[in-house]
């Protein structure tokens, strides 16, 4: 019997799907497990008895005796895996690629508990009905198996244990998100990682480089969002028209912006991280020499401000407003800024013109097509220099500023996607913008309110804005 293998490489890892197989070896006498040999694999399961197929595949060589168990009685998979494990041979979950497996294995023999299809060509027999009780040997290979959930993957984990992998939960698919998880990956830098089910597929290469490699956040923690809060000061270096922060030189502006952090520190025990957000490309009234409504800031005028946040733990948001350019084009140009591990992106579709607008004529807008694509792009940097997970900030004060934006993908474990509510005025407005932006938005990383010092009425003080607005926003900058 042959059988063919589908591989398919998805972001550095190597994905199998669950419904392909390795190719068949003869028979043999005894269970024999080994290490796999790569270093990631992503099983694509969607049931628990393509994960309990995927890991006998990888973890088991040849078994003479296999259990296989019914898919949905719950007690009947519980006597099967005791039964398994005292014996120390592998258990599948009933399902139309048993036979295949089995016939790997070179099994001669096929234990069955509850209502379970037939094998052909292999004698079947039901579990005694007194357990085996002399345990097997231990076994221990340099491996390790995660999973989202131990209780549904039962059985798939427990062919794990059998063959002697180390199985850790990871309920939200992500290491960086469960402390001991990511330690013992840590620990673990050289063990082959399995990883059962379609959720790990997209991001497990950049998040367990993430654990594996200890790539924090300058502020401590593998994440920018959740966990933190930023304060915030907004502006163009030497422009103090623009806002707070070009009202000051480099120094003064890490003194200001200190000082503003530990007025939300005072509200209360959060981390409050002290930000730049810094306009890089900036709306002009004219069209320019490239034609396009923006200027944009060389690199050299704004690393003094980049290079003194990093000196004193300040976060920064390069924003960009690009007139009729595009958002990806003029993030490009702000890449070795970018390869930095403590700054961050922010687009302003308000400054984002069609052909023909002019700034402060029309309110802009942009297509939720080039802000993903921006998000690919600057998620893709992130993960091939091994940075820690970025700041990608949208801002909005109007529902037609961004374009479809329920297509908006958040799905980037490199990035905390934040939407930034921009709405000036009275008090009451800006609640009011504050509601609606809010209702039915993609599941986003965090929200981010804005306080401008002239325009609101009356512009709210550090402890007004930390518990009026509800829900606390994450980012909190002022203007």
């Amino acid at each position: 019997m042959t059988c063919a293998v589908a591989v398919l490489l998805v972001a550095g890892a190597v994905l199998v799907r669950a419904d392909d197989n390795d190719a068949a070896g003869g028979r043999a006498a005894g269970t024999l497990s080994s290490t796999p040999t790569r270093a990631l694999e992503v099983i694509d399961s969607r049931t628990p008895a393509q994960s309990a197929a995927g890991v006998s595949r990888r973890l088991f060589t040849s078994a003479d005796t296999v259990v296989v168990v019914d898919r949905k009685d719950r007690a009947a998979q519980r006597r099967g895996i005791a039964e398994a494990t005292a014996r120390g041979v592998p258990v599948l979950v009933s399902d139309p690629s048993v036979p295949r497996e089995v016939d790997r294995l070179g099994a001669t023999t096929v234990l069955t508990s509850g209502r379970v299809r037939e094998v052909p060509g292999v004698r079947a027999r039901r579990l005694p009905e007194t357990p085996t009780t002399a345990a097997h040997p231990t076994r221990r290979i340099d491996a390790i198996v995660l999973t989202r959930s131990r209780s549904k993957n039962a059985v798939a984990v427990a062919s794990a244990r059998i063959a002697g992998a180390t199985v850790l939960e990871v309920p939200g698919a992500d290491p960086r998100l469960t402390p001991a998880v990511a330690k013992t990956l840590r620990n673990r830098p050289d063990s082959p990682v399995l990883a059962l089910g379609r959720p790990f597929v997209r991001n497990l290469p950049y998040t367990l480089q993430t654990v594996r490699r200890d790539v924090q956040q300058p502020t401590g923690g593998y994440l920018a969002l959740p966990g933190k809060h930023y304060a915030a000061m907004y502006g163009h270096p030497g422009a103090p028209q623009l806002g707070v922060l070009g009202e000051q030189g480099v120094g003064d502006s890490v003194e200001r912006v200190e000082r503003l952090a530990r007025k939300y520190r005072r509200l209360g025990t959060a981390t409050i991280v002290p930000t730049f957000e810094i306009i890089a490309t900036v709306a002009s009234a004219g069209p320019g020499k490239d034609k396009d409504y923006s200027t944009e800031a060389s690199i050299k005028k704004l690393e003094p401000l980049v290079d003194a946040a990093e000196r004193h733990g300040v976060y920064v948001i390069l924003d960009l407003q690009p007139g009729r350019t595009d958002f990806l084009t003029q993030a490009k140009r702000y890449r070795p800024l970018l390869e930095r591990p403590h700054v961050g992106l922010a687009l302003d579709p308000e400054w984002r013109l069609k052909p023909h607008q002019k700034h402060l004529r029309q309110i802009g807008s942009v297509g939720i097509g080039e802000v993903n694509r921006t998000a690919d792009w600057l998620a893709a940097l992130t993960r091939r220099k091994a940075l820690p997970q970025k700041m990608f900030v949208l801002h909005q004060f109007s529902t037609s500023m961004i374009r479809d934006r329920s297509r908006l993908d958040t799905g980037h474990a490199e990035l905390a996607t934040l939407i930034h509510v921009d709405g000036s005025g009275p008090q009451g407005a800006k609640q009011d913008t504050w509601r609606v932006l809010r209702k039915n938005a993609p599941d986003v990383a965090g929200w981010g309110w804005k306080n401008f010092i002239d325009e609101d009425e009356p512009m709210l003080d550090a402890r007004q804005t930390w518990t009026r607005v509800k829900p606390r926003p994450d980012l909190i900058t002022y203007q």
